[in-house]
């Protein structure tokens, strides 16, 4: 197999990033916007010695019936969204397939994956749309970046973002058009306007960031103005003028109205600032947290300890249910956060700990500490060998875990069935609806005794 060699390929499954998986003389060839059942002309544009990559040249007979016209005149090319060629409710099967692959690939376990928990309406859930400005002065663009590039892909109207974010994106190039504002150039770090980040609450009630490498700018009232005409109720500028890939930097001005949003989530209150973690689909998040709850089966004495539990929204949402939380974060702000969250909503049985999971749980847990459950919601890369050592030392009644990677969350609950727990329920949630993304569930429980574990070593 070369590149640019065309081969006429059929589609058998679809693969983690809901690309369609094809087979050439046994090697796998994934090829973007194909389905299962499909059949098409397919230009190899990479080529490994075990797989290959592929591109879509000209279908050859009858297309799916879970085929679609994609909703967004963007599609596939601001590589935001990777299914929308295909039926809602296709993508939440594939992701449910994925879930069960992992599982039964990587850890061996034939776990009873449920049909993924999807949306009513999966439109307009995003509640944070951060969005890089470039171009020039003249006719500068505001976007997403095309996949693997940092080439921006001019979005009119994302059908994810809550409104008014497009509206606010519009008054931003208007506003930079008429004042001849330049854009960031990331290749010499000159020019002003970097990105636009938009927070929207329950309420549309929007929050527009503008990030700008200058601590000011010229025609800020006017900017202000132009946002808060097309819906902000507050505008805010963050200086960054490092040469990173991180959007925000350090400092922030509010320009106009208020500096930060409030939100509900669970039945509480919840200040969004332009830096704090807030997921990103309110709607969805009940459900996952409402699985979570349930999962955990919490009773009135019980001790909850959640780690990696970031600005404390599990945490907060548990304590209505249980004696105590405490949760461990890494991330001082997000304790901060998490703190001043527990005490806005009236919340004292939950405190905070700032420390790494890999330190501070093993610590707690060889001082004494044994929760009734045990909540983890780590980052993408999954759990540390420390804080699964400590976390069955821990010896709690139940672990729930909470995952948005499927790869490592199968790995992880390998590694815990090594130790005699056993995966007892998996629930995954459709967060990021025609993404490949998936947050998943899942509840387990000690079924075995296993050798002792000096969770020091």
């Amino acid at each position: 197999m070369r590149k640019n060699e065309v081969l006429t390929l059929s589609c058998e499954r679809l693969g983690a990033e809901l690309e369609g998986v094809c087979r050439s003389d046994g090697m796998a060839v994934f090829v973007p916007g194909m389905l299962p059942g499909e059949t098409a002309e397919v230009r190899i544009v990479k080529a490994q010695t075990r797989y290959a990559f592929g591109r879509l040249e000209k279908p050859v007979g009858p297309p799916s019936p879970d085929r679609v016209a994609p909703d967004c005149p963007a599609y596939p090319r601001c590589g935001g969204c990777s299914g929308r060629h295909m039926r809602y409710e296709a993508t939440l099967e594939a992701k449910r397939q994925q879930v069960a692959d992992c599982f039964r690939r990587i850890a061996h376990i034939d776990a009873d994956v449920p049909p993924v928990i999807g949306m009513e309406h999966p439109s307009a859930y995003r509640n944070k749309t951060s969005l890089p400005v470039g171009g020039t002065a003249e006719a500068p663009v505001v976007g997403f970046y095309a996949p693997r590039s940092h080439h921006i892909v001019p979005v009119g109207a994302c059908p994810n973002a809550m409104p008014p974010a497009s509206a606010i994106a519009d008054a931003l190039l208007a506003w930079m058009r008429l004042h001849r504002i330049e854009p960031w150039q990331e290749e010499t770090g000159t020019g002003l306007i970097r990105h636009l980040v938009v927070r929207v609450n329950r309420r549309g009630e929007a929050l527009a960031c503008v990030v700008a490498g200058t601590r000011r700018l010229p025609h800020e009232r006017e900017l202000a103005r132009a946002l808060t005409d097309a819906g902000a109720v507050g505008v805010v500028l963050n200086t960054n003028p490092a040469q990173t890939n991180v959007i925000l930097g350090p400092e922030y001005r509010t320009l106009a109205g208020a500096g930060e949003l409030t939100d509900r989530l669970c039945g509480l209150e919840f200040r969004i600032s332009p830096a704090a973690f807030f997921q990103v689909n309110p709607e969805q998040t009940e459900v996952l947290y409402g699985t979570a709850i349930r999962f955990a089966g919490l009773k009135p004495g019980d001790l909850v300890c959640d780690v990696y539990c970031g600005a404390g929204t599990i945490s907060l949402a548990m304590a209505a249910h249980c004696h105590r939380v405490i949760g461990i974060e890494i991330v001082p702000q997000a304790v901060d956060n998490a703190r001043a969250n527990a005490a806005a909503n009236g919340i004292t049985n939950a405190e905070f700990l700032c420390g790494a999971a890999e330190d501070l749980l093993p610590k707690l847990v060889s001082d004494g500490l044994r929760p009734d459950v045990l909540v983890v919601d780590p980052p993408r890369k999954g759990l540390e060998e420390a804080v699964i050592r400590a976390m069955d030392a821990a010896a709690p009644s139940r672990i729930v875990y909470v995952s948005c990677n499927p790869d490592t969350l199968a790995r992880d609950a390998g590694l815990l069935r090594d130790l005699g727990w056993q995966v007892d329920e998996v629930q995954p949630v459709d967060m990021f609806c025609w993404t490949s993304g998936v947050e998943t569930v899942c509840l387990l429980s000690k079924v075995r005794s296993a050798p002792h574990i000096d969770i020091g070593s």
